[in-house]
């Protein structure tokens, strides 16, 4: 009886313990949603001094990747800094009053999705069309991939046909 009694109350003793103390399993999750916030945080910051400021320089080394992967089209991907920045020059030149919305943005791991609206006028130059001075609003997802709290790749999804008939191009 007395054997039992002493197993009893060391088993009760390892579960309280147990209890009592975080497992590394719940450090590593805690870890994990600190670090998803971190980069929700950074890439909305980003995004909006991009559309909001017009500031193409924040596209840099700080915030993403050097070999940061647009998966653009089936003609390819949009690789490397200076291509990415250029490629999103494209909708500041094009719709000088372009507004990108974040409707919203969520995570897991190193995985985001944003869902946003994009609304502007066509005054400048996109992607070699000329201005057509008509008014775009349309929406999309974008999938997002993170490492080391950097961008390194993105792939955005929009109904081009409704874009493209409200250029006008259609």
């Amino acid at each position: 009886m007395k054997k039992n009694l002493n197993f009893i109350i060391a088993f009760l003793t390892l579960l309280f313990v147990g209890c009592n103390n975080p497992s590394e399993k719940h450090l590593e999750l805690e870890a994990a949603q600190a670090s998803l916030e971190s980069n929700l945080e950074m890439y909305t910051m980003v995004w909006n001094e991009v559309f909001k400021n017009k500031n193409l320089d924040i596209i840099n080394e700080e915030y993403f990747d050097k070999d940061v992967v647009a998966v653009a089209t089936s003609a390819g991907d949009v690789v490397g800094l200076e291509n990415f920045k250029a490629y999103y020059g494209n909708y500041i030149t094009g719709f000088s009053d372009g507004e990108l919305i974040f409707v919203d943005l969520f995570g897991q791991g190193d995985k985001m999705v944003k869902h946003w609206r994009f609304k502007g006028t066509h005054d400048g130059d996109f992607f070699g069309v000329p201005p057509t001075n008509k008014t775009v609003d349309v929406s999309g997802t974008t999938l997002i991939k993170m490492k080391d709290g950097k961008i390194v790749a993105e792939q955005d999804f929009m109904d081009f046909l409704s874009f493209y008939t409200q250029l006008g191009l259609m």
